[in-house]
């Protein structure tokens, strides 16, 4: 038996004007201090408002939310009790709104202590809406929560089905103004999801379906959404789809070693979560080569390129991904972020740890032994082909 979650998803042209329709009390919105200067947050407000709501807006979210931030959310919110919980916002500020949201229906649970097998009897007390200002995250649609431990430089994930939005809202004018660093970010986040998700060993075929449109659309846009932007309102609009519907694949699929590899170095050396997890996955491709060739096959065809059969196909989709990185200017080794070695040596020891301990590793279709976790570090800081 299996299960496949999704929000409801409102999309497409002014899908923003959906919350004029809700019905409720009050509204806690949670956003960063940058989407609220950017102007993202204010029709949120005004719209929640002419619904009859009373708004309060909690815009305290840092990138890389901690346990410590999540704490201070629920005080604030416990103190407006609203009804309906409203994230604005990329995927730092839709993670920090599931956690807050837990808190504040579970008050005696730590943040850390989310998982599936822990009941958490949400919804007595409100619902929450989603609404994504970045095309990658996937957060809108997935039960995931990442949470940084600061002290220790490390990204923990934690989730329970419960936490999935009630609403995901994906309206591409939240994201005509995407910078295009962070548009190449992003975007290699919804591509290594959608890759992931589509090799996972949880996978099934509905999130098959997801995970084959969504990396066929990122191939497409994601290029022209980089070089163009709001010109290109069209691979705007097809980029925000394919995040979420690769947050809808991996959601229900679970994703690899390339978020183990990159949660573990993005928390070790403050990479951005989508970047580092885009400069792996080519590396985990080939080391997952021997395992997942029919899938990565499945991939090339879908992109519309000729594929082999046999572990060649995954080497040619590692290829392409390369390709792919070099057109939208995103470093393809760990070196090319301004990382010395002498760093990345003196911390290998840790990145391995975090990485094993990940629970991405799980499922990856290839079980990966310690050594052959220090191999792939070490291939992706050079470039260099190793062994597999």
């Amino acid at each position: 038996m299996w299960f496949f979650k999704t929000p409801e998803i409102v999309f497409g042209e002014d899908a923003l004007s959906y919350l004029e329709q809700l019905e409720g009390r009050r509204a806690f919105v949670i956003t960063d201090p940058h989407v609220r200067r950017l102007g993202l947050v204010k029709p949120v407000e005004d719209r929640l408002r002419r619904a009859g709501l009373d708004v309060h807006v909690f815009d305290a979210v840092e990138p890389n939310p901690t346990t410590h931030l999540v704490h201070i959310g629920a005080d604030v919110i416990r103190a407006f009790n609203p009804d309906w919980i409203v994230a604005v916002g990329g995927g730092s500020v839709i993670d920090a709104a599931k956690a807050i949201w837990v808190l504040f229906e579970r008050p005696d649970l730590d943040p850390l202590a989310i998982s599936p097998m822990e009941p958490l009897g949400l919804r007595r007390r409100a619902r929450l809406i989603a609404i994504p200002t970045t095309s990658g995250t996937g957060s809108e649609a997935t039960w995931a929560i990442v949470l940084t431990d600061p002290e220790a430089r490390r990204k923990l994930g934690v989730g329970s089905r419960e936490n999935l939005p009630d609403i995901a809202i994906v309206d591409p004018e939240m994201v005509m103004q995407l910078p295009p660093r962070l548009t190449a970010d992003t975007g290699m986040d919804a591509l290594t999801h959608a890759v992931e998700g589509y090799v996972s060993t949880w996978r099934n075929p509905f999130s098959d379906a997801m995970c084959l449109h969504a990396t066929r659309l990122v191939f497409t846009y994601l290029p022209r959404a980089y070089q163009h932007g709001a010109e290109d309102p069209e691979a705007r609009t097809q980029m925000h789809l394919a995040a979420t519907m690769a947050g809808i694949g991996f959601g229900n699929a679970m994703v690899g070693l390339a978020h183990s590899l990159g949660h573990a170095l993005g928390a070790r050396f403050d990479i951005p979560h989508g970047r580092a997890v885009g400069l792996f996955l080519p590396y985990v491709i080939e080391f997952n080569a021997r395992v997942a060739a029919d899938r990565y096959a499945d991939l090339m065809r879908a992109i519309g390129r000729p594929s082999s059969n046999g572990p060649e196909a995954a080497f040619q989709l590692s290829r392409v991904v390369l390709e792919l990185l070099e057109t939208i200017e995103q470093p393809q080794t760990i070196a090319a972020c301004g990382i010395p070695r002498d760093d990345f040596e003196a911390d290998l020891s840790t990145l391995m740890e975090y990485a094993l301990d990940d629970p991405s590793t799980l499922t990856n279709p290839r079980t990966p032994t310690a050594e052959e976790v220090e191999h792939l570090f070490m291939y992706a800081y050079e470039g260099r082909m190793v062994d597999f």
